[in-house]
């Protein structure tokens, strides 16, 4: 009986040491009172209006940044259309100036045919009537000279005819007359032979002449095609200049405008991830404070609930006590019935010392189970608190690296778009400046196309009319007019 009841006192002192500790682990529940409940959910609320209000800053900053790349690209659209209508206007008017200045250059060269044809025909007037001029000069020069010649043989003959006394006059005037009719009869054929050289030559010179002015004429239209195509030769290659000019100031402003989205889209990307970092760092900053004020707090908190477990602890010891003197007074009663009369002194005496005893123990029991309960509080309070720094620290940490290593993934990925547009941009200039390279090249090969089939067809047709003037100068008996002409220039 007594070895039942020293067990049960022993497990007594277990049980309370053991309700001592879960009193410990229970030690955050004197934080849930009214007062500190409110309290924490006022911090709560607060914290909660702080990471919404930051949450909804960061929102409109980025609500902000996408606004301003729309505007950029919208601006720097709008510079595009007004660059390509500048130089879509500057190709208009150059298409019209050349238009202008070839219709010019049209009006000119009729202008100059009507005057070439005017001084054509005024100067074979004046060819022909000095070549008539000259003829009638040469025509009275020859019938002088025939009235001479024939005043001078009939002279002659009348001083034979003299000198010859043997011949009657009759005769003698029949001879006279005879070689007056001779000499007359000869002079006419003389006239008429110099009559027909002059029509000859009048003739052969006229025509020697048209064909001069037709070569001159032909000479005049090839200078006039030959202008006419080095004017449209210029006016392409002015064209195919402005063109190449277009083009790579149209390659600068596409390269700039690039170069400015991608710093806006860079600069604003930084200013995120800046904020982004304040962010986390405000955070990390909060929850350090958040966790050293709730550690603040226990260490307040935690003689107060190291005072109220002893009290606890105390009231379970004066229980103890109350139930064991029961015990004791329930065993004395019973050794009283099972002993003699004549040991009752001693058995009591034997009981009292036991209590005594076993009070003295469990007294000595509770004191070191209060100072073995508040030196291992305190020692798991510092352990707790120094593991929940540490934890947060870790977490805090891998936050901090998740966020890092998701901002450059963000540079990264930006950065590789960027190098996507560099090289679709510069892929797009490359293109566009072959296709006009191509363009330029066929416009000139076509031009050279037309300068070669205009060249030979006017040539041809020079060619036939000269060759049909030399058949009718043949025909009409002049011979070949064209034998002394001088070589022709090849300008094909």
């Amino acid at each position: 009986m007594l070895a039942r009841l020293l067990n049960m006192n022993v497990a007594m002192m277990l049980g309370l040491k053991k309700m001592s500790y879960e009193k410990m682990n229970d030690y955050y529940g004197d934080l849930d009172s009214p007062f500190c409940q409110v309290t924490k959910q006022i911090h709560e609320h607060e914290q909660e209006n702080e990471l919404r209000e930051q949450m909804s800053g960061y929102k409109r900053m980025r609500r902000q940044h996408q606004k301003q790349l729309i505007a950029l690209e919208n601006k720097l659209k709008a510079e595009m259309d007004e660059h390509r209508l500048k130089l879509q206007k500057e190709v208009e008017t150059q298409a019209n100036n050349a238009y202008i200045e070839l219709e010019k250059l049209a009006k000119r060269h009729t202008v100059h045919c009507d005057k070439e044809m005017k001084t054509t025909s005024a100067d074979e007037k004046k060819f022909q009537q000095q070549i008539v001029a000259q003829q009638k000069k040469e025509l009275t020069t020859f019938l002088d000279n025939q009235k001479k010649q024939y005043k001078l043989c009939k002279e002659k003959i009348k001083e034979e005819m003299n000198e010859d006394h043997h011949t009657p006059k009759k005769e003698k005037q029949e001879r006279l007359s005879k070689h007056k009719e001779n000499l007359q009869h000869s002079q006419a054929e003389e006239e008429a032979h110099l009559l027909g050289q002059q029509r000859v030559f009048y003739d052969r010179n006229c025509r020697g002449f048209k064909r001069k002015v037709m070569i001159k004429r032909h000479e005049f239209e090839q200078e006039q095609i030959r202008e006419e195509l080095n004017k449209k030769k210029t006016q392409k290659e002015m064209e195919h200049a402005m063109l190449i000019r277009h083009d790579e100031s149209t390659q600068e402003l596409e390269y700039r405008q690039l170069k400015t989205l991608q710093k806006l889209r860079m600069d604003l990307i930084r200013l995120q991830h800046q904020t982004e970092l304040e962010n986390q760092i405000e955070y990390n900053n909060r929850r350090e404070r958040e966790l050293h004020r709730k550690h603040v707090l226990e260490l307040r908190q935690q003689p107060k609930n190291l005072k109220a477990m002893e009290l606890q602890i105390k009231k379970q010891f004066q229980d103890t006590c109350k139930v064991q003197t029961k015990q004791y007074k329930a065993l004395r009663h019973h050794q009283m019935e099972v002993t003699p009369k004549s040991e009752h002194k001693t058995v009591l005496k034997a009981l009292k010392e036991e209590q005594t005893r076993k009070l003295a123990i469990l007294a000595e029991q509770y004191e070191q189970s209060i100072n073995e309960m508040m030196a291992s509080q305190a020692l798991r309070l510092d352990e707790a608190q120094e593991a929940e720094c540490q934890a947060l620290r870790q977490q805090l940490q891998q936050e901090m690296e998740l966020l890092n290593a998701y901002q450059s993934k963000i540079k990264m990925q930006t950065e590789a778009q960027h190098d996507r547009e560099q090289q679709k941009l510069e892929q797009k200039v490359s293109l566009r400046r072959a296709h006009l390279e191509q363009k330029i090249e066929e416009e000139l090969a076509s031009l050279q196309k037309e300068r070669t089939e205009r060249i030979k067809h006017l040539l041809d047709r020079q060619e036939r009319e000269i060759d049909t003037f030399d058949m009718e100068s043949l025909r009409l008996g002049f011979g070949n007019l064209g034998a002394l002409d001088p070589p022709k220039d090849d300008y094909r």
